[in-house]
């Protein structure tokens, strides 16, 4: 289905890399020893099994939203409906967040468990063409599976980003240690983690451009609405509270201002290259292609 198949050796490097400097942390601390490779081994273990099970409701109650029935949102439930069915997937549970802020997000670790959201901004500013290859973007998503990945890979850039305050702090024989080797560890290990999660991120939001637009026939209307998304982020930004941030990946733009440093730190894509890509796919675009 769509790009799962193909990304799936590309995915298991990145994750190999990442959990490399867990494990690298860990021998560092310890001198080599053992015994703090398998303690930072099983806290990223931990903190990898938290971002499994709660994946589907982390994201839900950062933005606040609340579950809708199809009386309240009739165009989200028939667009999904329609687009789920032409997968033969099952229907995932509808939410709609109380901001202003134009976005929205699936979440899920699997097409079963899966949950649409859209924000009331993006509802108020997209029409019906544009919003449904919004959901079909949301919607591959969830089939190529890869929001799991994207919460794990954040879950673990975020334990090396801890253990290398640790090691700093608390790690190791500090009569042996070196201060300055310590102190690039806490810099170079969050930044190395960072940019394996950029990599994992921003090619998953190519990857859900086409398939969606191959899903729903139409890669015009998603390049329109990503036309409106990106002068609506930038008019009405997310304030970046450390729950946002941590499930902004999982949206179709991002939420905050991207300004200076913040754009080479983005987990999304440029939009004039996921528009352009966009534009370059309708010309030989064939219709819904039923999986």
């Amino acid at each position: 289905m769509g790009h799962q198949h193909f990304n799936g050796l590309k995915t298991a490097a990145l994750f190999g890399v990442m959990w490399a400097v867990v494990l690298g942390i860990g021998w560092l601390v310890g001198g080599g020893s053992a015994r703090y490779v398998l303690l930072f081994a099983g806290i990223g273990l931990v903190m990898t099994a938290v971002s499994f099970w709660k994946s589907d409701t982390i994201a839900i109650k950062a933005m606040r939203a609340r579950p809708v029935s199809e009386a309240e949102q009739p165009a989200m439930y028939r667009i999904v409906r329609e687009l789920s069915t032409a997968a033969r997937q099952p229907m995932p549970r509808l939410y709609v967040s109380p901001t202003a802020a134009p976005n929205a997000f699936a979440t899920g670790r699997s097409p079963a468990k899966a949950a649409v959201c859209c924000t009331e901004g993006i509802l108020a500013i997209l029409d019906e063409r544009e919003l449904r290859g919004v959901l079909g973007h949301e919607l591959m998503h969830v089939y190529n599976r890869d929001i799991l990945t994207s919460s794990v890979a954040a879950a673990i850039a975020g334990v090396i980003t801890s253990l290398a305050q640790i090691a700093f702090w608390f790690g190791g024989d500090r009569d042996r240690g070196n201060p300055l080797g310590g102190l690039l560890l806490v810099i170079l290990a969050p930044i190395a983690a960072t940019i394996i999660q950029l990599g994992i991120s921003r090619t998953r939001e190519f990857d859900a451009d086409e398939d969606g637009a191959r899903l729903t026939g139409d890669p015009l209307a998603l390049a329109s609405a990503l036309r409106k998304l990106e002068s609506g982020t930038r008019s009405r930004p997310l304030p970046q509270d450390r729950e946002l941030v941590d499930v902004s990946h999982l949206m179709i733009a991002n939420p905050f201002k991207a300004e200076g440093m913040a754009k080479l730190f983005s987990t999304h894509p440029p939009m004039a290259e996921r528009i352009a890509r966009l534009e370059a796919q309708a010309g030989g675009q064939g219709g819904i292609t039923r999986y």
